[in-house]
């Protein structure tokens, strides 16, 4: 069996190990190796997520994520991506591609096209960042029709404590964020950990719950040619076809919404982890 790699070019630490726990999920036909790329503060500010998206920054961890030999490459930040707006994060993914030679994206794009490919155009968000920072994830959102109905920001100060967060929290964060009119939630910030709960969190919500870290591991195996298919990390990996590039086209007069896989809730939904 042929092997992907995509190389995850991470800021800083705080829930980097979720991508081993994902390619154990996913199995032999893709790597995820991590390479951590520098920053001067975590800070969930404004200025200092951009700044950790500065594309020095990120060049500098594509030159090293060459030792892994990737397929492709993914900036596996949402606020260091989504705070230089919905053309911004495409001018940061194609310069990152160009430079490197290899097909590229991050995880706010990753969003976008995870959303696509399930159906989804209108969520909630259940954000760690402070208000400012989070209204920039609905402000990307709007550039890709994506309608934010539901805004929950947790006012996690810093990527470190993010990484601090249980399973209760997440859950009560996700809980919270849930609203009727959302096909979807989404969890931006890629320093939560979040990969041992996601087919929980959908068991609790009813719906497709997508998380940092899933959301790139997904962008990152489709760019690199890779299938991966799991029942352990949620709708996204179990219910999509992840080399699927363009919307099926219908013709005018049988136009048809768009469906949503459903993700009935379970009675035997376990406890939240501890």
């Amino acid at each position: 069996m042929t092997t992907a790699i995509t190389a995850v070019l991470y800021p800083g630490h705080a829930a980097e190990d979720d991508y081993q726990l994902i390619e154990d999920a996913l199995g032999p036909s893709i790597r995820l190796p991590v390479v951590i790329t520098e920053i001067d503060s975590d800070d969930h500010t404004v200025g200092a997520m951009r700044a950790v998206g500065e594309s020095d920054r990120l060049l500098d961890g594509a030159q090293r994520a060459r030792t892994h030999d990737p397929a492709a490459l993914m900036w596996a930040c949402t606020s260091g991506s989504f705070l230089y707006g919905w053309e911004g994060a495409q001018r940061q993914a194609a310069q990152l591609s160009e430079v490197a030679g290899l097909p590229a994206s991050s995880t706010s794009l990753a969003f976008a096209e995870a959303c696509r490919a399930l159906g989804i155009d209108s969520v909630a968000v259940a954000a760690s960042y402070p208000s400012d920072v989070a209204a920039g994830f609905t402000t990307f959102l709007a550039g890709a029709d994506i309608e934010v109905v539901g805004m929950r920001a947790n006012d996690i100060l810093t990527a470190t404590d993010a990484g601090f967060i249980d399973g209760d929290t997440l859950f009560d964060m996700v809980v919270t964020a849930d609203q009727p009119a959302a096909q979807a939630i989404l969890i931006p910030d890629t320093a939560l950990h979040t990969a041992t709960w996601i087919n929980d969190l959908e068991a609790q919500v009813g719906k497709p719950v997508l998380t940092a870290n899933q959301v790139t591991a997904w962008e990152g195996a489709r760019l690199a040619g890779a299938t991966p298919r799991s029942d352990k990390l949620g709708a996204l990996f179990s219910q999509t076809l992840l080399l699927q590039t363009q919307p099926v086209q219908t013709p005018p007069d049988q136009t048809q919404p768009a469906q949503v896989p459903s993700v009935p809730v379970r009675s035997d939904t376990p406890s939240r982890p501890r």
